[in-house]
């Protein structure tokens, strides 16, 4: 899948380290404002009195609001409370010749972030406003995040109407609130991962550490360390402490992609966690406390291992609680052209290729390529069509997409060949595809020869257009031969 895109809010042009609106009636306070906050590389922008700073900062967008309480057409709390109606997030600090206690009291209940007193101490100043807009952009940026990962993990961008993938969606929905681990089972390439990312995007949990550990990729001893972390000295090679997985993931998610690949020590360690909520690094003797909701995936029955002796069987019922079981492709054949549609548009954009003014992906399969596609078993399931669908943009080279793109075992498998050279023969079980492709490609070259190969003319007396003309005979694999050669 092509990489995320950065969700980092971009800074107003001109924002250097941030834009700051000063609201005081002191001319002599602006001015040296203006010239304190410049020379540090802030925007600044300056409002003599309350109006006209409410105006600039409903006209503007601001990481921070110095403002004087005490002014002739209105206060400062007044103006700051007009401020929060409008806008929660943007940090306000207060300033006034009037310090008090029970004043600074006042002013932090009514929603400003800070409090300081005339005269103030410069550099005391500069380091909380520079504290403060590091962490309100920090906190932007986090919610932007979480947003775009939300989004991208939505329900409606798990691609499939079919009515058994329907079902799942509407399972997902129903457990995605709780704390309860699930099991997720289907075969390689169904889409297991996907669903615990979005089980994990739309859980209480969303802001937190999702963590994916594929459980047959790792030696025993290194994964127990990168799940558990160690102390230093713990082993050769261990020279300082580090966190595990379990650690990093306290609150959020952690999900084990082939769960049924876990040795059986390993297995005892991971019911510790389960039962007790709390773990002891390679190496310690205390244990550390968590609370990580697990989510697991398999593509073996879990139950057979748990007969053969293979897999504990305590461990398996603390795991599937909630089971998701997801279709194979060939079980939701329905959904393949919208799978298709949805991979043309991903990996167009990737390769930009094929695209249209708004973005859109241009390409499509001709009709013979997409029967092939819906009569396919999907052994790979929709990592292999997602496969198919990324070769056929790059291979492509016009909007319509011909059946010689696609994966030779494809064509194998669904009993189509690209038409043979020297004359053979049709076999008698041939396909109706491949009879349809022999008899289209000895058609085409015999008018080739009696144009003297000229596709113009070849296209017209076949009442084809030339552009279809050219698709087919790069599909076919008809030798394009000079004029008169």
């Amino acid at each position: 899948m092509p990489e995320m895109e950065s969700l980092a809010p971009a800074a107003p042009l001109g924002a250097g380290r941030g834009r700051i609106l000063v609201i005081d009636d002191e001319a002599d306070i602006r001015e040296s404002m203006e010239t304190l906050l410049d020379l540090e590389g802030y925007s600044v922008t300056l409002a003599e009195n309350a109006t006209e700073g409410l105006r600039r900062f409903e006209g503007g967008v601001y990481d921070l609001v110095l403002l004087d309480l005490m002014m002739p057409d209105r206060s400062g709390l007044e103006v700051l409370d007009d401020i929060r109606k409008r806008d929660r997030e943007t940090p306000v600090f207060l300033i006034t010749a009037y310090g008090s206690v029970e004043v600074a009291v006042e002013a932090l209940k009514s929603g400003a972030n800070d409090y300081f007193s005339k005269p103030w101490d410069n550099e005391k100043l500069l380091i909380e406003i520079d504290r403060q807009i590091a962490r309100t952009q920090l906190e932007r940026e986090n919610r932007e995040l979480r947003r775009a990962l939300k989004e991208r993990y939505s329900f409606p961008n798990i691609v499939g109407k079919s009515e058994r993938m329907l079902r799942v969606l509407d399972l997902v929905t129903q457990v995605a609130p709780s704390k309860s681990n699930i099991l997720i089972t289907g075969e390689t390439g169904t889409g297991k991962e996907l669903i615990a990312k979005a089980i994990h995007a739309n859980s209480p949990r969303a802001d937190r550490v999702f963590v994916g550990v594929n459980s047959g990729s790792l030696p025993p001893d290194l994964l127990e360390s990168t799940l558990f972390g160690h102390v230093k000295g713990a082993f050769t090679g261990a020279v300082s402490n580090r966190k595990g997985y379990f650690e990093t993931a306290n609150h959020g998610t952690i999900f084990f992609d082939e769960i049924g690949t876990l040795t059986a020590e390993m297995q005892v360690k991971l019911l510790r966690v389960l039962q007790e909520r709390e773990f002891m690094p390679l190496g310690s003797t205390e244990t550390i406390k968590v609370d990580v909701r697990i989510l697991a995936a398999t593509n073996a029955e879990l139950q057979h291992l748990v007969e053969e002796g293979k897999f504990r069987q305590d461990l398996y019922y603390r795991l599937n609680v909630i089971n998701i079981a997801l279709p194979a492709l060939r079980e939701r054949k329905e959904d393949i052209p919208q799978l298709v549609e949805h991979f043309f548009q991903v990996y167009c954009r990737e390769n930009d290729k094929f695209l249209d003014s708004n973005g859109r992906s241009l390409l499509r399969f001709e009709p013979e390529a997409m029967h092939l596609l819906m009569d396919y078993n999907w052994p790979g399931n929709v990592r292999e069509l997602e496969n198919a669908v990324e070769r056929a943009v790059v291979l492509a080279t016009s909007e319509t997409v011909p059946v010689s793109v696609l994966p030779e075992q494809l064509l194998q498998s669904t009993g189509v060949r690209l038409p043979r050279e020297g004359g053979e023969a049709l076999p008698p079980d041939a396909s109706l595809f491949e009879i349809v492709a022999e008899f289209e490609a000895k058609r085409i070259i015999e008018m080739l020869e009696s144009v003297n190969y000229s596709q113009t003319d070849a296209a017209a007396r076949l009442k084809i257009p030339l552009s279809t003309l050219n698709q087919k005979i790069k599909r076919l694999g008809i030798p394009v031969k000079r004029r008169g050669g």
